[in-house]
């Protein structure tokens, strides 16, 4: 039962998270003269960043509710996530969304619903990237005592899997107007948090581990 729970509050709080940040972030003008289509979940319009960040405030609520510890919790939820995030980029390659820059290697790949030009597939870098993170994460839980495991997967999450979305986005197309005259596109903007976070926990770890202990 506390499953099935667990899982109404990610849904929940991936749903809503990844439809403001696509509203706000990439779509902001549109949004806010139209605040009613924010409703309009159906016509399409998620943005990944948000989707964990509404997760992560959903883990907290549901972790203060049945007086769980947060840190575990999120470590628990990192293996899947990270699966999770390869089957969604999988979804988006077969659904022709989120489309890479044209190319001319030899692995460029043709989305004839938009158009004849080869592409970078890059929706399916961004799988393969979270397959390896995946076993990253599997490998690292075999190595490690639990205990340090549910300090240190949040950050090795947090910092691979946003390292790899910043990267990436220079093979895709921009996603928000807004962004074309600047160095970064919305998708890296957004991950730099992300990739921040990641860092400073992984920092907070390690410091934690070699701090004199009280006897």
């Amino acid at each position: 039962e506390i499953i099935e729970t667990l899982l109404i509050y990610l849904m929940v709080g991936a749903v809503i998270g990844s439809r403001l940040m696509h509203c706000f972030a990439y779509e902001p003008a549109f949004y806010l003269s139209h605040p009613l289509e924010i409703l309009k979940i159906w016509k399409g319009g998620l943005a990944s960043h948000g989707g964990l960040l509404g997760v992560l405030i959903a883990m907290y609520f549901f972790a203060k509710k049945y007086n769980l510890s947060y840190l575990w919790l999120v470590s628990r939820v990192a293996i899947p996530g990270a699966l999770t995030a390869a089957f969604v980029r999988f979804g988006n390659f077969f659904n022709s969304e989120i489309l890479g820059l044209p190319t001319d290697k030899p692995w460029g790949i043709i989305f004839e619903r938009i158009d004849m030009i080869p592409r970078h597939p890059v929706q399916l870098y961004e799988a393969s990237a979270y397959l390896i993170l995946l076993l990253i994460l599997v490998s690292v839980y075999k190595k490690i005592s639990p205990d340090l495991f549910s300090k240190l997967a949040p950050g090795l999450f947090f910092t691979y899997m946003f390292t790899v979305r910043f990267l990436l986005e220079y093979t895709k197309t921009r996603q928000a107007d807004y962004t074309t005259s600047l160095p970064f596109t919305t998708g890296q903007m957004l991950s730099i948090p992300f990739i921040l976070l990641g860092l400073l926990w992984i920092l907070w770890v390690f410091k934690s581990l070699n701090a004199p202990h009280k006897e």
